[in-house]
Formats: C-alpha cells, sequence, structure tokens
C-alpha cells in the first residue's frame, strides 16, 4: 500500500496545508492501492512561491550546467527504472511488458533527446544590429493525465529544464504514483530546490488555482478537450501563455492500393493498444466501400487475437483505467449499437472470466457514418469504427471532417501516400505504420490544442524572445 501524503515543495518533502486525501484504485483488481493528499490553494501558492524565487538563479544557469543536470536526471532515472514502470501498471493497468518496453521507456527517450537538442539549441540570434535573445519563461504550471503518465511529464518537464524555466507539476489524481517517483529521481538527481515541485489534488481545486496563478507564466496542459478550455479560460485574465494537448478522433485511410490485410491488422492493432487510451489512436478507420465485407472479416480476425487480461501476464491489453472509464466506454459501445453500426467483434460487458477488474472487450464497429455517436466521439478505450468511402476526395473529406485534429494515419502505395496526407489536417500523420519520432513536433490542429511538444520545438513553447535594437554589428561586437 502507497502513502503518498506529502509534497514535493522547495526542495523538501513537506506536509500538505489541507487533510484532504483520495484513495487511488488499482484498475485491474479493484482494490485500493495507495492514498494520496489532495492539495489546496495554499499549497499552490507555496508551490509557485517555491518556484518564482528558484527562478531568479535557475534562468541564469549555463547551457553546460543544465546539460549535466539532465545526465544526472538520466542516470537516477534509469535506477529507478523498474520501479517507474511497476507503478504504471498498478495506477493505470497498462501491462508489465508495455510499462517496461513503453511507458517508462518513453521518459528516456525525452531525456535524451532534450539533452541532444540542448547542446546545440540557437538561444541567440544576431540579426543586422539588432540580437534576438531566447529567454526562458519563467514559472510554468503542468497539469498531465493518466493515460501515459510518464510521457506526458517528462516532454514538458524536460524541455523546461533544458531552457531554464521552474516549474509546479500537478499529476493525475487517477494515476498519481509515478509522478511521485519521477520527483524523487528529480531530487536524487540534485535539481536545485524549487526548480521542480508536485502536488497532488482535482482539476477544480488545484488545477484552476495553478493556471490562474498571478506567478505562473505559463502552463501546459494534456487531457480532454473540456478541461483544457477550462484552463484556457481560467488562464486568460493575467494573459498567460497556454499550451494545449488534448483530444483526437484520428482517420486511419487505408487507400485502394494498400495491402488490405496488413493495413486493416495493423490498425485494428495499433487502436487496441494501452487498452485504447491514446489521445492519437488511429479510432476511425476509412476503407474503400468495395472492400468494406473483406476488411470486416479481416478486423475481426485481429480484433478476437488482441488478448485481454491481468497486467501481470502476457495479454497484449490490460484494463482502462478506472470504473468511471469503464461505464463510459459502456454507453458509447451501446450507443453505437442503438444507432445502427455493424458489430464486428467484442461488445458490452467484460471478456469472459474478468470480472474483476475495468476490463472491455476489444470492439470493433463497421458501416459506421460519420455522423454517428461513436465517429464523432473520442471513446478513448479499445473501440474502433470502420467507415466506407466512395472516392479519395470523399475519404479525405471524411478524414477532416472532425472538431479534432490531433493525428491521422494513411496505408497505401509510398507516393501515393504522400500525397493524401499532404491533405490532412493533423498535427501527425503516420504513413504505412511509421514508428514515433521524438524529435517530430507532437501536437494538433483545431480542437486538439495549440503549441508542439517534443524536440526542438517544445523548446520554443518555453522561451521567450527579447529583441536588443542596437546591439550593433556582429562585426562590432566581436
Amino acid at each position: 500500500m502507497r502513502d503518498y501524503t506529502k509534497f514535493y515543495i522547495g526542495g523538501a518533502w513537506v506536509a500538505p496545508l489541507g487533510n484532504a486525501r483520495l484513495d487511488v484504485i488499482n484498475p485491474a483488481t479493484e482494490a485500493v492501492a495507495g492514498t494520496i493528499a489532495m492539495g489546496t490553494t495554499a499549497d499552490v501558492d507555496a508551490a509557485v512561491a517555491a518556484a518564482k524565487k528558484a527562478f531568479v538563479t535557475f534562468s541564469m544557469t549555463t547551457r553546460e550546467d543544465r546539460i549535466e543536470l539532465l545526465q544526472n536526471v538520466v542516470a537516477e532515472y534509469q535506477r529507478r527504472y523498474a520501479d517507474i514502470a511497476a507503478a504504471v501498471t498498478e495506477e493505470m493497468g497498462a501491462p508489465h511488458w508495455l510499462s517496461m518496453q513503453a511507458q517508462a521507456a518513453i521518459g528516456v527517450g525525452h531525456l535524451m533527446t532534450g539533452i541532444e537538442v540542448l547542446k546545440t539549441y540557437k538561444f541567440e540570434e544576431h540579426r543586422g544590429t539588432t540580437m534576438l535573445n531566447k529567454e526562458p519563461i519563467g514559472v510554468c504550471a503542468f497539469i498531465t493525465p493518466w493515460n501515459w503518465p510518464i510521457n506526458q511529464i517528462a516532454c514538458k518537464v524536460v524541455p523546461a529544464l533544458a531552457v531554464g524555466c521552474t516549474m509546479v507539476l500537478k499529476p493525475s489524481e487517477i494515476a498519481p504514483f509515478s509522478a511521485q517517483i519521477w520527483a524523487e529521481v528529480m531530487h536524487a538527481a540534485g535539481v536545485p530546490a524549487g526548480v521542480f515541485n508536485l502536488l497532488n489534488g482535482d482539476g477544480p481545486t488545484v488545477g484552476a488555482a495553478l493556471s490562474s496563478h498571478p506567478d505562473v507564466d505559463m502552463v501546459s496542459f494534456t487531457g480532454s478537450t473540456r478541461a483544457g478550455i477550462e484552463v484556457a479560460r481560467n488562464a486568460a485574465p493575467t494573459v498567460k501563455r497556454v499550451a494545449q494537448e488534448l483530444g483526437g478522433k484520428s482517420p486511419n485511410i487505408v487507400l485502394d492500393d494498400a495491402d488490405l490485410d496488413a493495413a486493416v491488422t495493423r490498425g485494428v492493432v495499433s487502436m487496441m493498444n494501452n487498452s485504447g487510451q491514446s489521445c492519437n489512436a488511429p479510432s476511425r478507420m476509412l476503407v474503400p466501400a468495395g472492400k468494406m465485407a473483406a476488411a470486416k472479416a479481416i478486423a475481426a480476425a485481429a480484433a478476437e487475437g488482441v488478448t485481454v487480461g491481468p497486467p501481470d501476464g502476457n495479454a497484449k491489453i490490460g484494463p482502462v483505467v478506472s470504473e468511471a472509464q469503464w461505464h463510459k466506454i459502456q454507453g458509447l459501445i451501446q450507443k453505437g449499437i442503438d444507432e445502427g453500426a455493424t458489430l464486428v467483434s467484442g461488445g458490452t460487458g467484460k471478456p469472459e472470466g474478468l470480472e474483476t477488474g475495468y476490463y472491455v472487450k476489444p470492439t470493433v464497429f463497421a458501416d459506421v457514418t460519420n455522423d454517428m455517436t461513436i465517429a464523432r466521439e473520442e471513446i478513448f478505450g479499445p473501440v474502433l469504427t470502420m467507415l466506407g468511402y466512395g472516392s479519395e476526395e470523399e475519404a479525405i473529406a471524411i478524414g477532416n471532417d472532425t472538431v479534432y485534429g490531433l493525428a491521422a494515419y494513411v496505408q497505401g502505395e509510398i507516393g501515393h501516400a504522400r500525397d493524401v496526407a499532404k491533405h490532412l489536417r493533423a498535427g501527425q500523420v503516420f504513413i504505412n505504420g511509421a514508428s514515433g519520432d521524438l524529435t517530430a513536433p507532437f501536437g494538433g490542429y483545431k480542437q486538439s490544442g495549440n503549441g508542439r511538444e517534443w524536440g526542438d520545438h517544445a523548446f520554443a513553447e518555453f522561451l521567450e524572445v527579447k529583441a536588443m535594437l542596437g546591439w550593433g554589428a556582429l562585426e562590432a561586437a566581436e
């Protein structure tokens, strides 16, 4: 049983200023796995004050100082790697193999990428007689979700540290364990007091206090579009910078010249990864109408091959994160049935033999139209919708017919796929099953958010640009 009832503020583990506590539920067992303290506005004030004080000196550190610091973080993170993976499995139900190979691994990936970017990043640019300086924006508030908990912490904290910002992190109260270990890593690595601060709490209290705080210069939020709107609204009176990575309903266009069996199978497997709990999941598969019957059979076989089971076994997917999430997914599956979509695989209820735990059947719907609820709303579970299209132009139009624009997928002959990719309004387009790239900017169009994370593009989110006119010509300055 984990007891995480202190906050990390000003370089020390301190008692919260309130008395509220929250039990954290293991989604695989439905049992209490630990307890966390829930923060108050007074706790937020203390954490922000610590970050503000630390910014005075940390913002003046050298590139070399921060590279060394990040290298220390890498070493300590690797020492705690197994602990982090175990925490992710316990808090949000990811299979142990996925926690080891992806959930925890991506933390190392963002750290190493950040170090490489920092080594050559240009913080100064001479333009005629003007000098442009890129300077750390200040105190940053990070509000992160539960589905890829370390990923969303690392892709904010690493670039912020790299450029000289200080920060306060509020992880999801549903999955807070890995964040606690991340804070322990930061402390052991020698991150100066106040540079990194952690407190737990809910969105309406701690999240709102952080996003509206007058001494917070920038807030970076990852989560639902609904919650992202609230963050932006709370931040507006202080005119702080807001970066948002929000929801998605990503199209996966299978072109007529694609290998149908490989493309459909790949799309199903990718959709089910992490129990469908990825904002960039390829949740809408578009196939040529004339190939829908064949695609259904391929998808059914692929979905039936996605094993579901306890996270400590060899199953491909574990439970979804919570009882509330389970009920939401069940309601949307039923909505798909009620609105006339063809249920190809899966359906409502728990898989046989898994009565305890928030397990969902890998579900595939076909003959879906883009006006159906399951084609419009982000389900955030292992549920795929298959839509038919007549022409390539129609496929592109359907793909773009969503309020979201986080990711898109295209499968087909490479030249053809590239042409289609150019027409899709999304922050990332994956061609023919391409793997992720931690140097590629990650973020969305439309209601999928503002700003970009990952790689060098992430650095810009945490920098202000100062123009110093009359600096002098480069030759004179030298």
